[in-house]
């Protein structure tokens, strides 16, 4: 068998889990852009692709992780190994591990029009609202498939199911409609109901970790991560900081157009002054 996941951390969940359990032996396969954001119009010609790859260029600058990251996968070239794969032995099954997130429901809606032709052989393990057990014995939904321990990810293969006909049929013309929308962030509000959102959405989430003192700016960015809710990754996050300094919403010490490291945060005073006010009429 073969498996495709949609997380780095999910790779490494899966190959511990191989060597509790022989029966998930397999070449693990990973879609790695992140399509819960950015553009999404045209994907299948290469304007509309190139569109994309500029667009996570420009928000990867000053990053850690360099602007040389796009263009470092394709993963159109991922699909075409799962399906040269599955095509040299015809009963070779992959399995999709789904996590009750956008950025891989995104990505497996992204996966299914390119994978028509494997109907019969491809499986889902979807943590739709499901219980697991953490490393501490206690029950918690999980949000990603790399935030179960290895041991439940052998249990979880119990969930293994066929992707139906129907799905088939539905779910590419889901992907159309998510695509042609091209909203600039999308969330999932259950089952696998994806929802476009305009570019501000998680502003008012990074202004909340936004203080009247300086801060670095990673710190706020890191402060943002662990708190919200709907999660996304770091580079769309500190973007959108970026463009609430540019909009005067918060203050910046240093030079932001170079590292995360390289400059300080803070509330502009008149957004300090209301922030305080707000506080003592909610006290």
């Amino acid at each position: 068998m073969i498996h495709i996941v949609f997380q780095q951390a999910d790779v490494d969940v899966l190959k511990e889990a191989m060597k509790l359990d022989d029966s998930l032996q397999g070449e693990v396969f990973e879609i790695k852009d992140e399509w819960g954001v950015g553009p999404l119009k045209d994907l299948d010609t290469e304007a509309g692709w190139n569109r994309r790859q500029d667009w996570w260029r420009e928000l990867l600058k000053g990053s850690p992780y360099g602007e040389k990251l796009v263009g470092s996968f394709d993963d159109r070239e991922t699909v075409k190994a799962i399906r040269q794969k599955m095509n040299e032995n015809d009963k070779e099954e992959a399995w999709i591990w789904m996590g009750q997130n956008q950025h891989d429901v995104t990505g497996y809606f992204w996966l299914m029009p390119q994978l028509r032709e494997l109907q019969g052989r491809l499986m889902i393990l979807f943590l739709n609202n499901l219980p697991f057990i953490n490393e501490k014995g206690q029950l918690f939904y999980p949000w990603g498939i790399h935030e179960i321990l290895p041991k439940e990810a052998v249990k979880a293969k119990k969930l293994a199911r066929a992707i139906t006909l129907s799905e088939f049929e539905v779910d590419p013309d889901e992907w159309k409609k998510i695509s042609d929308e091209d909203a600039m962030v999308r969330i999932l509000e259950g089952g696998k109901k994806i929802v476009g959102k305009e570019e501000i959405f998680y502003d008012n989430e990074i202004m909340k970790n936004i203080t009247g003192e300086w801060q670095k700016a990673w710190r706020a960015l890191g402060n943002t991560l662990h708190r919200m809710k709907i999660k996304t990754g770091d580079v769309f996050i500190m973007w959108r900081m970026k463009e609430l300094i540019a909009t005067g919403r918060i203050e910046a010490l240093g030079d932001v157009s170079k590292g995360w490291k390289d400059f300080d945060v803070k509330l502009p005073g008149t957004l300090r002054t209301e922030a305080a006010e707000s506080e003592e009429a909610t006290a």
